[in-house]
């Protein structure tokens, strides 16, 4: 079993948010990520369930049409095929624990590589 912590895996990058993988099989991916002030993962809606845990800091999680204001502790539930991203806020640093089942493929991935090549949140 992998075990590690926030502390440990902590990295941020100044171009856009970064992650750590904790663990992925076929049925689950679990991830840290880390975002400095207005930093996000654009909004997508790949086949897979996702459970957000925000471990600190403040943000904004959209599900579907709703975005839902997150800070320290929170946990946010998005099932698959609806519109999901995460943005820290302006004024700090977000940190959250993402797992998601079954992980997603590159291709349904794509969008947010193409949200941040544009700096779009919402593309």
């Amino acid at each position: 079993m992998p075990a590690t912590d926030f502390d440990t895996e902590r990295t941020y990058d100044e171009d856009r948010f970064s992650t750590r993988p904790v663990f992925q099989s076929d049925r689950m991916k679990v991830v840290l990520s880390y975002f400095e002030p207005g930093q996000f993962i654009p909004v997508h809606a790949p086949g897979s369930d996702v459970a957000i845990c925000v471990r600190s800091g403040t943000g904004v999680v959209r599900e579907g049409e709703t975005e839902h204001v997150v800070g320290t502790d929170d946990v946010i539930v998005v099932e698959a095929d609806v519109d999901r991203g995460i943005r820290a806020d302006d004024d700090g640093r977000l940190e959250a624990l993402l797992t998601t089942s079954p992980p997603p493929t590159d291709a349904e991935h794509a969008p947010v590589q193409e949200g941040l090549r544009h700096g779009v949140f919402d593309p």
